[in-house]
């Protein structure tokens, strides 16, 4: 016979990614939800905890979990400070309360209960012995009461509630289980959630075509970028440019003297890395324009692509860091058909000295760190080893754990999600192909409703210097509207690439890519140009800024419209506050018209009441009644309907307005 064995079962604990292979990803002040089965043998009581701590402190903190149903208990608590949390479940026998629940039935049962009441001494007894000497005059008081007589009387204080929170202050664990792992959470800022992100080059910023735009000159597109209601400004790399094998315009193999290169060809005699390049200016004039982002209330975000020209330091200082043909030379990066001849791709996989190319590159992310930077939008991460990027997000936030790294990687579904799972903080996803009602409601329900939501955080980028969708190219100033409402309400973490605002849409024939690309030469815009949609840009992400069931993420849920070129859906705040509706035509070239249909027992709205639906973007107020209801959305108009539901007020017997 086992000298011990398992008496309590703990299973099916959630949340828990991959048998807790990978941690669940929360921000600052959210909720963790922990539910488990547990149960054993018989009839007893169980006392059930979550227990938790921030990784790395040596004692647990108790919260005690709630009986659901069919075994199934609950507790939630909330996580402030950012890091890594740890929690895992615990559960005890319950003696004293497996005893009274005993007293209960034999009483109802008019069963006498003599023995049971010396029972229940015994046990107070022990626990007496269990517990701080100054609470022993109160286990002596309850002791003497369950001798009391009549036995009614002693019954009475044997079920008296007082009773049992006097012996939970010390209970006997001797029977007891705990889960087999212990789990972890990582608690991001907020912004790793619910933020607007605005991309430009910022070569790109001036008013001259024939030399480059400086740090200074950006800082005057900040108050823009601002009005327009973004939270982050992100770069592409803005470090020096290798000379050989320059690009050119549209990535021309043969550029002229005077052609820039690509942003993305890092490295040349200026520096790596940690250098900036001079056309833009110094180190001194980049941590001014972090200051004046940030005075703005911007955070800057930075592009961390793993690329090195043949013309970086790396290459002469560290040559076994690169992948080497036969003959000895350096490959160039491929991704075929496509070809990178400016670019050399590091070799995380080396054999000599595989740990200095490691460490160098997390320092890179210390670099800019010490420079006011905590955001980083990592470029094709997928093409780098899973564990570089769990090592060094892991290390990095240790030290720095408001950092926040976006994975930019448009590839197979299993990879983009052991990326979120090993630390990313936000990903790229397939938002830019999903242009019907149906996929985009299988999509997102995938992304918001399903495990996805414990690890993955879909930044939803309309656009991006190198993908101009065909949607965009073919539906016009319609089509950029209805894209950016969709990105700006399925998902609270969003994002444009400038131009966007401007309806640029001029492409390679046949190609989802800009025509005359920024990523290989200085443009100059008109930002203000005919046609442009700023002030709708602006709206919306007002629109999301003034209503917190848009800075949530999981909280999406679909709604059913009869016709399939309208897609509705909403979201809400737990106590329905703040109810939104979306309303979006998926058809940029036709009027559409449908009923959409109202979950209105969700919303707490009885049937027969009239409620208030306010148009956030034109700022018309409809009164509807009743789960089905009539729209019609006109694309050279406005593309989508963004709803905020009100319902009336009683005040000093006043009907006439409308809650917020």
């Amino acid at each position: 016979m086992a000298s011990d064995y398992q008496a309590i079962w703990i299973e099916h604990v959630t949340p828990e990614i991959d048998s807790g292979r990978y941690p669940v990803k929360r921000e600052a002040g959210d909720l963790l939800q922990v539910s488990a089965d547990i149960f054993k043998d018989g009839h007893d009581k169980l006392a059930c905890f979550l227990l938790h701590r921030k990784k790395g402190a040596r004692k647990w903190q108790r919260i005690r979990m709630e009986p659901m149903q069919h075994d199934r208990w609950q507790a939630s608590i909330t996580l402030d400070v950012i890091g890594r949390h740890e929690y895992t479940v615990y559960a005890y026998l319950d003696f004293f309360a497996s005893w009274q629940d005993e007293v209960r039935k034999k009483h109802k049962a008019d069963v006498s209960l003599e023995s049971e009441l010396l029972e229940g001494q015994r046990i107070l007894q022990e626990a007496r012995d269990r517990a701080p000497k100054g609470k022993a005059s109160e286990f002596d008081a309850l002791i003497e009461k369950l001798s009391a007589k009549p036995e009614s009387e002693a019954i009475f204080h044997a079920l008296n509630p007082a009773m049992a929170h006097l012996v939970d202050q010390s209970p006997d664990e001797s029977v007891s289980g705990t889960y087999d792992r212990v789990l972890q959470a990582i608690v991001e800022p907020v912004q790793a959630r619910y933020a607007a992100w605005y991309e430009f080059f910022p070569r790109s910023q001036g008013t001259r075509t024939d030399r480059s735009a400086t740090f200074k000159e950006c800082e005057k597109r900040i108050p823009d970028i601002k009005a327009m209601g973004f939270d982050v400004i992100y770069l592409p790399p803005i470090h020096p440019i290798g000379e050989t094998n320059r690009k050119g315009a549209n990535n021309s193999l043969h550029p002229r003297p005077d052609e820039p290169g690509c942003p993305y060809a890092i490295g040349n005699k200026h520096g790596g890395h940690k250098a900036v390049h001079p056309d833009l200016g110094t180190l001194k004039d980049f941590d001014h324009f972090v200051a004046a982002c940030n005075e703005a209330g911007i955070s800057v975000a930075l592009d961390f692509a793993v690329n090195c020209s043949p013309d970086h330091p790396y290459v002469k200082d560290h040559p076994e860091w690169f992948s080497k043909r036969p003959d000895g030379t350096i490959k160039y990066s491929e991704n075929p058909p496509k070809k990178y001849e400016d670019i050399y791709g590091l070799d995380f996989h080396c054999k000599e000295n595989r740990k200095g190319l490691w460490e160098e590159l997390k320092s890179v992310i210390e670099f800019w760190i010490d420079h006011g930077v905590t955001t980083f939008r990592v470029d094709n991460p997928h093409t780098k080893p899973i564990a570089f990027w769990e090592w060094m997000i892991a290390s990095i936030q240790e030290k720095h754990p408001e950092t926040i790294f976006l994975a930019e990687a448009f590839t197979r579904p299993s990879m983009m999600k052991v990326l979120g799972k090993i630390g990313f903080s936000q990903s790229y996803t397939y938002f830019t192909w999903r242009n019907f009602k149906q996929e985009i409601t299988e999509y997102f329900t995938e992304l918001t409703q399903g495990e996805m939501q414990d690890y993955y955080r879909g930044n939803l980028f309309a656009n991006t210097p190198d993908i101009l969708p065909t949607f965009l190219q073919e539906g016009g100033r319609p089509a950029f509207k209805i894209r950016l409402a969709l990105a700006a309400t399925l998902s609270s973490v969003y994002g444009i690439y400038s131009g966007y605002e401007l309806c640029e849409n001029r492409a390679l024939p046949g190609k989802e890519e800009y025509l005359d690309s920024e990523k290989y030469e200085i443009t100059v815009w008109d930002w203000n140009r005919e046609g442009n949609i700023k002030d709708f840009v602006t709206r919306v992400n007002a629109i999301r800024r003034e209503n917190p069931a848009l800075h949530e993420y999981n909280n999406l849920e679909f709604y059913e419209a009869d016709n399939e070129n309208i897609l509705f859906y909403g979201k809400r705040t737990p106590d329905n506050s703040n109810i939104i509706l979306v309303v979006v035509n998926l058809n940029p070239f036709e009027k559409q018209h449908s009923f959409i249909h109202l979950p209105l027992d969700q919303f707490g709205i009885p049937d027969d009441e009239i409620y208030q639906v306010h148009d956030l973007v034109t700022d018309q107020r409809f009164l509807w009644q009743g789960r089905r209801n009539y729209v019609e959305i006109d694309p050279t108009e406005e593309s989508a309907h963004i709803f905020c539901v009100r319902r009336w007020l009683k005040r000093e017997n006043d009907f006439d307005y409308f809650s917020m």
